[in-house]
């Protein structure tokens, strides 16, 4: 895990300095403190999914060029078998596999997610981010707790959300088991021709 973070972290810092911009120009862009960019920039923090996809769109790459250091080639279609995909690390405990990483020019970031279940949270504020777009997540086994704003929902196998991703949310696994859903994080249009 180190490495991958520091291979990210090196990624971004050549993209930045190869573009001419600076630790603030980052920060300004990303919304974040000076202080909170470069300790991502040298790896010292791990990436949300939200850092690397903002970071993406202002150096007009594909996320998982900086999560893998390929660009991807793929215009007609691509094969993930079962099991498979690129692992990412998005949340502690979370599992994460990209369903489509080889696939150029997407729309959307396809995800086979596991939530771990882990009775502690059931009582615990749920951590929320937010990330530009919509997401829609399908439960294909066990349940979900799902936050958006100030509205909690459970999501059962079989249920499915679509929401505006750009409001607080957060999901944990409930119901005394892991959860595991495919999630579709998708692009608005107009930031489709910067990536």
């Amino acid at each position: 895990m180190g490495a991958q973070i520091a291979e990210i972290a090196e990624r971004i810092k050549d993209l930045r300095e190869i573009l001419g911009l600076s630790y603030a120009d980052m920060a300004g862009e990303l919304g974040i403190s000076e202080e909170e960019y470069a300790s991502y920039e040298s790896g010292d923090r791990d990436f949300s999914y939200t850092f690397l996809s903002k970071c993406a769109i202002i150096f007009h790459v594909d996320i998982i060029e900086l999560i893998t250091g390929d660009n991807p080639k793929l215009a007609s279609y691509t094969i993930t078998r079962k099991g498979k995909g690129l692992p990412i690390d998005r949340r502690k405990g979370f599992i994460y596999r990209h369903l489509a990483p080889l696939f150029k020019d997407k729309i959307a970031e396809v995800f086979l997610v596991t939530a771990p279940y882990d009775p502690n949270e059931e009582n615990l504020p749920i951590p929320l981010n937010h990330h530009e777009g919509q997401e829609f997540d399908y439960i294909l086994s066990g349940s979900l707790k799902v936050v958006i704003g100030d509205n909690v929902e459970i999501l059962n196998e079989g249920d499915a959300i679509y929401y505006e991703s750009g409001n607080n949310h957060g999901m944990i696994a409930t119901g005394g088991e892991d959860c595991v859903l495919l999630a579709a994080i998708m692009k608005r249009p107009e930031k489709l021709k910067e990536c």
